[in-house]
């Protein structure tokens, strides 16, 4: 019984889910900013709850592994790690920009691509370019936006751009081949991913295993008040 639980941490978006044989039995999330820590645990329990299951009866538990917030991935992660060790299951690593791409496959038409974006800050994202069978035409990176981002996309493929980090590019790309939609990261898109990691044992080291934060944790200084 392949039952995986699911946890999307990298956003504002705090959602667990449990997925059976690739179908999600139980969902709960909340899209509100600064709640992973104070949420994480009650959803999960109420998932588990909600489905009649138990802890003890996953197989395995994913985690979004970035990139995305770094204290919400550090909370993601940290949890999933806490639950693979107490249980002793194995952890799989889904990226978060994947599993975006993974729920917007069945919306791609003919000659689409398929670009997820997470809000950096000013005009900088984190963003990959997928086909429509989620094959990586770009991988992961963090992108500043221009006019000429997808200069060498747009005169062939529709681009179908989406998540919390499309809003802050909609002036710039204006014409017939953008594809704007709205997406808010939930633990229900990483469903297929994690199974397809599942049945082939593609399991992460518990020991070394970290978030995909693509860039450095940068603290900002307090002003000085005095």
């Amino acid at each position: 019984m392949a039952l995986i639980l699911q946890i999307e941490t990298a956003t504002r978006s705090c959602s667990i889910a449990l997925a059976q044989h690739g179908q999600v039995i139980a969902l709960k999330e909340q899209n509100e900013a600064n709640i992973h820590a104070s949420h994480i645990t009650l959803f999960i329990e109420e998932v588990m709850k909600q489905a009649g299951k138990t802890l003890e009866e996953l197989v395995a538990v994913a985690v979004s592994m970035g990139p995305g917030s770094y204290t919400g991935l550090r909370i993601g992660v940290s949890t999933a790690k806490g639950l693979c060790y107490a249980l002793d299951k194995p952890l799989i690593a889904v990226s978060t920009l994947a599993a975006m791409a993974a729920a917007k496959k069945a919306d791609a038409e003919s000659k689409t691509l398929l670009c997820p974006m997470i809000d950096a800050r000013r005009m900088e994202v984190y963003m990959a370019i997928y086909n429509q069978d989620l094959s990586v035409i770009e991988p992961v990176k963090a992108q500043i936006l221009d006019e000429n981002t997808f200069e060498t996309y747009s005169n062939t493929y529709r681009i179908h751009i989406f998540g919390d980090g499309a809003e802050k590019c909609k002036s710039l790309y204006q014409g017939a081949e953008f594809v704007f939609s709205s997406h808010i990261n939930s633990a229900a898109d990483l469903t297929d991913i994690a199974l397809e990691k599942f049945r082939a044992q593609d399991f992460e080291d518990l020991a070394y295993f970290e978030p995909f934060y693509l860039k450095d944790f940068i603290a900002t200084k307090p002003k000085d008040l005095c």
